[in-house]
Order: structure tokens, then sequence, then C-alpha cells
């Protein structure tokens, strides 16, 4: 039985990571076989391409560099990591996706998202995930969170303008409008336990292997 693949988007700071482990104990408490990744990333070779994505040392790059080194480790990542765990009847749950690109480079960097999902389309057939989560939270919030009260210092993508971290909740809400069946929309400051709460209840209400 192919496993389900279920993704984690959302503004920087949104709280994405401690919304899939407490996914990852709800689904391993109904005996499901969880995998859980990132992106950029998830290979040994997709996580030297995140070194490059999120240094500051590496300084402005082309948004089509952005997405070619975003592509590259997505084609690692799928090919190696998420499909074969499909594959294996395992529920795989993603810190980011496919559509990170769509709003940071499609939207925020001005590539078009149609654009981004043309390449994905003709580079990596099946790549859509059965269900996105996207949480929702104000840029200026969610980089205050990131920061962790100024013990982190802030990635090269962090550190963006603000105006810049804008653009992306605005592409990922257009993303999110346009492929409605495909998205479960949380917004992001309330309590992390009533907002797994909700996740849960909507990803148990979509698909009958949870039930």
């Amino acid at each position: 039985m192919k496993g389900l693949f279920i993704t984690f988007e959302g503004p920087e700071g949104s709280g994405k990571s401690t919304q899939i482990k407490l996914l990852r104990q709800f689904l391993a408490e109904r005996g499901h076989d969880v995998v859980t990744t990132r992106e950029p990333g998830g290979t040994a070779a997709g996580d030297r391409i995140r070194s490059v994505l999120l240094d500051k040392d590496c300084g402005s790059l082309e948004p089509e560099t952005e997405l070619f080194l975003m592509l590259a480790q997505r084609s690692e990542h799928l090919k190696k990591v998420i499909l074969p765990a499909l594959k294996a009847g395992k529920t795989v749950l993603c810190d980011r996706y496919f559509d990170s690109s769509m709003a940071y480079q499609g939207y925020a960097r001005g590539l078009g998202i149609e654009r981004v999902r043309s390449v994905h389309e003709a580079f990596l057939p099946g790549f859509l995930p059965d269900l996105t989560v996207l949480l929702r939270i104000a840029p200026e919030v969610g980089l205050e969170r990131a920061r962790h009260g100024g013990a982190k210092q802030l990635d090269r993508m962090e550190s963006e303008a603000i105006d810049f971290h804008r653009k992306v909740l605005a592409g990922y809400d257009l993303v999110a409008a346009e492929e409605s069946d495909r998205f479960v929309i949380v917004e992001a400051d309330g309590q992390p336990e009533k907002m797994a709460d909700r996740i849960a209840a909507e990803i148990s209400r979509r698909f009958e292997e949870l039930s």
C-alpha cells in the first residue's frame, strides 16, 4: 500500500518543526511507520546544496540560481528518500517542499509560479504531495520567533527584507487558493497543541487510512 505524503509549508518562524513532531506522534500511535525529512536537504548532496542556499556568505543569488539549486536537491530527495518510503507504505512528513519554490522563487523572487510548476512537471513527474499543511503567520511575528530571543543568527533567506517575506506569504496564499483541495490552512499564532488537534482532525477526515 502506498503511503501518504504530507508536506508542511509557511513563512519563517511558523512552527513547522513543532507541528511535524506532534503529527508524527499522532500517526505513530495509530500504527503508521513515519519518515520525517526536510528541504532544502534530506540527502547528503541536498544538505550541501542547503548550505549554499542559506549561507549569508554566498551573498545575493540570482532567482534562477535559487530555483535550480532547489530543483537539484529536490530531485535527489524525491527519488532517493520520498518515493522509496512511499512505495514501502510509509507516511512521509516533509518540512518544506514544492510549494516553497512556488512562494519564494515563483512569487517573491518574481520568476512566476506557472514557470516554477512547469519546470517541476518536466523533470519530476508525480511530485505533488497528497496534502499540504500551510501554517500562516504574519512575517513580523514569524521572524521574531525565528530569532529565538536573539539566540539564533538569521540565515540568508531569513535575513531578507520584510517586504520579501510579505510576498512569500502572499505567494503561499495564492497557491493555496488555487489548489484548495490539497491544502489545510492553519493560523499559526495559536497554541501548538490546539493547532495540532486541528491538523490531525483534518487529516483524519480526508484519509480513510487514519480512520
